[in-house]
């Protein structure tokens, strides 16, 4: 599928593996493609403020990755998810829950800490499953629009068509299905 990608593409799923690195994320989500996208600049076109998205993006991490409909969900049960992430982060600190997972340790990386040696920092990040779906759906509207590429315009209504917090934060920010289709393609 990847031989499909022209460079911006790959340049962005390369970006989404390189985001996740640096935040010490445990795999690579939707988020991550979609800051790459922002840090590409791919979404300027559409007047998005990438400071503002990057910042609903960072909130949405500091809930647990939580979006509005979990939270109206958790709502409509009587639960207020505001107070617990203030409770959680009261306890154990403020972005606790923005915190990557614990890394497993293995043999090997036991071994290396043992003869001095630190860990690669080119360390292999999966993606997510959500993440995984993404690729997969460019791959389906690239064919569905008979395109014989999958470019970053794909990248992003994948992540439009997909439920979840990147298609959340661009929503807020005006950006639709339709309006990216318009926009990036002309």
């Amino acid at each position: 599928m990847f031989e499909r990608f022209t460079r911006d593409a790959r340049d962005t799923v390369v970006g989404a593996v390189a985001e996740a690195r640096r935040t010490g994320a445990a795999t690579v989500t939707e988020e991550h493609l979609l800051l790459a996208l922002l840090g590409r600049g791919a979404l300027d076109p559409l007047g998005v403020d990438r400071a503002a998205m990057a910042a609903d993006l960072a909130a949405a991490r500091r809930r647990g990755g939580m979006s509005r409909a979990d939270e109206e969900a958790l709502a409509g049960l009587g639960i207020d998810l505001t107070a617990i992430v203030s409770r959680v982060e009261e306890a154990h600190g403020e972005g606790v829950l923005a915190a990557a997972a614990p890394r497993r340790r293995t043999l090997g990386s036991s071994l290396r800490t043992a003869l001095g040696r630190p860990e690669l920092k080119s360390r292999h990040v999966p993606f997510a499953q959500g993440a995984k779906k993404a690729l997969e759906k460019s791959l389906r509207i690239s064919l569905g629009r008979h395109d014989g590429h999958i470019a970053t315009l794909h990248l992003l209504l994948a992540l439009l068509s997909l439920p979840g917090t990147a298609a959340e934060v661009l929503a807020d920010h005006g950006v639709t299905y339709a309006a990216a289709e318009a926009a990036l393609a002309a």
